[in-house]
């Protein structure tokens, strides 16, 4: 196409486009007349001429060109269609039957039938317009136009198999595939198209076992968080070929960032297992000990100093490093001797990055023991040394956070408002949670609020002083400073610190065991304001305790059936309903 063709043709798609018909029919009519040949030329001529109602000028193009060439049939579409809009059905049906039939002698212009009648709308003629093609030529490949169409039709099952279909003939399409099937799957496994997709892939794979079957399941399980069925898919694909184990990591980390930890652990002992490199295993193991610090295994110390016998301390196992200094600090209330393996770790770093993620755990391990200036300079030194980079944005964060815990709420806001905008989707939703809190609940007129008193019971929490931070807590609801310069009436029903502290203070019983007191804090956010923005929050945690810890599961279905009906655009509404279902006793 030379430019000037290419300008006319822009211009007339944009008239077109615009609803400018007698414009653009001038524009194709002169294109089609230098390129008779161009079949998107000739369709946009007929639809201009179609949209101004000039159908006998589109009938007497579409009929001369049959003439001129009677193996052109897919004109007959074309002509079907301008019936069509004339609403003459049988007609129009006539030279639909007749652009299909057309194809038993001659499946040349297949492709271009069933994609006339798939822009038409006329779905199945276009199925069968493909379908028809590739019996007639077995190179031909429409399968994935074909589910395509079934998805428009809302036919999952047959655009699944068609699906399927396409990878079993070339497995190069399972990328693709895998992209296309992902706008039907989603993270409930009991959805209409998740069952679907499941049983296709199954049947496939006792019809004619592949490895894509393998690797399209482990997909689906992951998109459905069921992380221990897609590891035996990865398991078994591991055992077809002994490949690497890159999957089985990613997937691992997928289980452990999702918090479930036994899938993980299978992933990571597995990689442990089999690996035959240092870097792996090392890898592997860094995530077996944070899987021991969640689970609060009483060898996860053991096990730390195991690693360093295994492995040694070198550049090499600096995050292994850095997370025992992490267990040391606030699993072991040990901050100094955190100091000292983090300050050890800082002279086998090598890069300015191992440099950073050890100085920012220095600054969490200071934060801790309330050093907080001495924290804020290791932050600011990454966010000078590392600017736009992701760890320069958690140290940015850090100084927000600290800032926070030190009362400084102003700097905290500034440090904020830069994070909104982050790049990385983690960071910034923390900074835009920590911003609303802080204006949410910040003093007005230099009215005390409540609010330092809030971060101190924060910054308490972070501490593991949690005694302390319910004793805080408590002076939020009853406070007893009235003589003071600083008097502040303490937090009342409405107030959106009320709820926050209430929070808060069950977070903390449940740390202690202590079920019932965090119900009963939960249970006073609800009475305030059963429509607040906490509520799904509440109603989950509720449901979590009364499951997990009271062991009533009328209560915890209740609390999930509130999530359900109640707050169907929550982010734990799948989770709910999956819940719910497997109380209630559904085969999931």
């Amino acid at each position: 196409m030379s430019n000037k063709s290419e300008n006319s043709y822009y211009l007339a798609e944009t008239y077109f486009r615009q609803g400018e018909y007698q414009k653009a029919e001038q524009l194709f009519k002169e294109l089609y007349n230098k390129s008779p040949f161009n079949t998107t030329y000739l369709n946009r001529l007929i639809s201009c001429y179609q949209e101004t109602n000039q159908f006998l000028n589109a009938e007497n193009l579409i009929t001369s060109k049959l003439k001129k060439d009677p193996r052109q049939t897919f004109l007959y579409v074309l002509l079907g269609y301008n019936f069509e809009k004339q609403q003459l059905s049988e007609l129009a049906k006539v030279n639909y039957d007749k652009a299909i039939n057309s194809l038993e002698k001659n499946a040349a212009f297949g492709g271009i039938i069933g994609r006339f009648f798939k822009d038409y709308n006329k779905l199945d003629y276009a199925i069968s317009a493909y379908e028809i093609t590739m019996s007639k030529n077995e190179n031909a490949n429409y399968n994935f136009q074909i589910a395509q169409i079934y998805g428009e039709k809302g036919e999952f099952k047959k655009m699944f198999e068609s699906y399927v279909n396409l990878v079993d003939k070339n497995d190069s399409y399972l990328n693709l595939i895998q992209r296309y099937a992902s706008r039907y799957i989603t993270d409930d496994a009991e959805s209409e198209t998740n069952v679907l997709f499941r049983k296709t892939l199954l049947k496939k794979a006792i019809s004619n076992p592949k490895k894509e079957w393998n690797i399209l399941l482990s997909w689906l399980f992951a998109q459905q968080k069921e992380y221990g069925k897609a590891f035996n898919q990865e398991k078994a694909l591991y055992q077809r070929e002994e490949s690497d184990l890159t999957e089985i990591f990613s997937l691992g980390k997928l289980a452990f960032d999702n918090e479930d930890l036994d899938a993980a652990k299978k992933c990571f002992d597995f990689i442990n297992e089999k690996s035959t490199l240092i870097e792996e295993k090392v890898d592997a193991n860094l995530y077996l000990a944070k899987i021991a610090v969640a689970l609060k295994n009483p060898e996860t110390e053991a096990f730390f100093k195991s690693l360093f016998v295994e492995f040694g301390k070198n550049a090499q196992t600096i995050n292994i490093q850095t997370e025992y200094a992490d267990f040391l600090t606030f699993s072991k209330n040990e901050p100094e001797k955190a100091k000292l393996v983090l300050e050890e770790a800082l002279t086998y770093a090598n890069s300015k990055f191992d440099k950073a993620r050890i100085k920012l755990k220095l600054g969490d391990v200071l934060v801790y023991t309330g050093k907080f200036n001495k924290a804020l300079i290791y932050f600011s030194q990454i966010q000078t040394q590392l600017k736009g980079n992701r760890l320069a944005q958690e140290a940015r964060f850090k100084v927000a956070q600290t800032s926070y815990f030190k009362g400084d709420f102003t700097w905290a806001k500034a440090q904020l408002k830069v994070l909104k905008s982050s790049t990385t989707q983690l960071i910034a939703n923390d900074a835009v949670d920590l911003y609303l809190k802080i204006i949410d609940n910040e003093p007005v007129d230099s009215i005390p609020s409540g609010l330092k008193q809030f971060a101190k019971a924060e910054l308490l929490a972070y501490q593991n002083k949690d005694e302390e931070a319910l004793q805080e807590l408590e002076g939020l609801f009853f406070p007893t400073n009235q003589n003071k310069k600083d008097f502040f009436a303490g937090a009342k029903p409405g107030e959106v610190i009320y709820d926050d502290a209430l929070f808060l203070q069950a977070k903390l019983y449940v740390k202690q065991e202590k079920y019932l007191n965090a119900i009963a804090s939960l249970d006073k956010i609800i009475a305030a304001d059963n429509q607040g923005f906490l509520t799904d929050d509440v109603y989950f945690m509720m449901a979590e305790i009364y499951k997990n810890n009271l062991l009533d599961i009328e209560k915890a279905k209740e609390y999930y059936q509130k999530i359900i009906f109640e707050h169907p655009s929550s982010i734990y509404l799948v989770d709910a309903r999956k819940k719910y279902r497997k109380l209630r006793g559904d085969n999931i």
